[in-house]
């Protein structure tokens, strides 16, 4: 994943088939969803028509079973899409949602009928995935879920809201976590798979929501209303499997926030990099003044290091050996890292980085929300804690 600025080191687990998907990635983001930026930003969302030539390309499910339509790699093949797609400053497709969490789990935990019926769709683009686990009171407290499912019969009627669902605006296919055990906490959680049409009783596809950053990606609310749901959609045919099947999938997602956290690192650092060699100040470039210098030298330092961190993670993980702690202080660690370069790169354009016509004020603006979703970092460290 080399970058202009940040060259001479290259990933141990990288192979020349990870280069050849880099460059697929890179082309696709960079000439046929980049150009459209603008008019995805004021539209709130993206085009399905990207997510079709995405599957179109190969580049969705890249880790999903050859069996099922996927590109039968593993979670590095993930990692370097997800790479470029945050070097291209590509940001409206969910991608990391889409690709590296919802075919995770029907990969994983599905019935052979289940992966039959879903995965060929998600890996091709006709159907966006979502996954459905916050709700309006819960935040990053999982247990804290109220959305309940009902076994009626053959199906479940499910009741309930879910919001900051990313994907929410466009999804087909959602992984929604449900109580189907309501005397029950945690081991009361279930995952139903729901296909989403809108005019479907029960189901309201809420407001998109208008967030500081990431405006070209959807965020959207959903409610249900004893909405029906076949019981053969149960995510492993098996009832309060849920909270386990989110916790053992839970250090894949941190992961992939922070694939996205060091790409956006090594974004900014070229970026400031490119300008102060451009940008005069008292009749020199900024790169020839000491400050400018020490501030480049130290972010690209963090970012360095950020990396080694981040690959010895994905290396663990591709072994099956990533455990919750080390998963937890990736996503601590590399977000608040992602946050603070980013802050840095900015200042050094001065007035300048503060203008949305230069892609390091968007990039501020984005990178906030990495230490929220996909668990606070407040809860990362009560998760890194708790083996210490």
């Amino acid at each position: 994943m080399s970058t202009p600025g940040l060259d001479g080191y290259t990933e141990p687990w990288r192979k020349p088939e990870h280069d050849d998907l880099a460059e697929l990635a890179r082309t696709f983001f960079l000439k046929e969803v980049v150009p459209h930026a603008g008019r995805l930003e004021k539209q709130g969302h993206p085009d399905r028509e990207h997510y079709l030539r995405a599957g179109e390309l190969g580049l969705l499910g890249l880790s999903v079973p050859e069996q099922y339509g996927g590109g039968g790699g593993d979670f590095t093949h993930e990692a370097v899409l997800l790479h470029e797609q945050t070097l291209a400053g590509e940001g409206s497709l969910g991608l990391a949602v889409h690709s590296g969490i919802v075919t995770g789990y029907l990969a994983h935990y599905g019935t052979d009928e289940q992966k039959q019926r879903w995965l060929p769709g998600l890996v091709s683009g006709e159907l966006i995935g979502a996954i459905g686990m916050t709700e309006p009171d819960g935040g990053s407290d999982v247990q804290a879920i109220r959305t309940r499912a009902v076994r009626t019969g053959e199906d479940y009627l499910v009741s309930g809201s879910k919001t900051f669902i990313t994907n929410g605006y466009l999804a087909d296919l959602l992984v929604l976590a449900v109580k189907t055990d309501q005397s029950a906490k945690a081991h009361g959680i279930s995952l139903l798979i729901c296909e989403l049409k809108d005019g479907t009783p029960g189901f309201t596809r809420g407001r998109s929501l208008e967030k500081i950053g990431l405006h070209a990606n959807d965020t959207a609310e959903l409610f249900f209303d004893e909405m029906r749901v076949p019981a053969a959609n149960l995510l492993g045919g098996e009832e309060n499997q849920g909270f386990i099947q989110l916790m053992q999938q839970l250090p894949q997602e941190r992961l992939v926030i922070g694939v996205g956290a060091v790409a956006a690192m090594q974004r900014a650092v070229a970026l400031a990099t490119a300008y102060a060699k451009e940008r005069h100040a008292f009749g020199k470039p900024l790169l020839g003044h000491q400050n400018t210098r020490m501030v480049l030298a130290e972010c690209a330092t963090r970012t360095r290091v950020s990396r080694i961190f981040l690959d010895d993670a994905i290396e663990r993980h591709t072994r099956g050996e990533l455990d919750v702690a080390t998963a937890a202080m990736a996503k601590l660690y590399l977000t608040e890292g992602q946050c603070e370069i980013v802050d840095r790169c900015l200042q050094i354009f001065g007035g300048y980085g503060y203008t949305t016509e230069y892609p390091i004020a968007r990039m501020y603006a984005d990178a906030r929300v990495q230490k929220i979703y996909g668990g606070t970092n407040e809860i990362m460290k009560e998760l890194i804690a708790r083996v210490l």
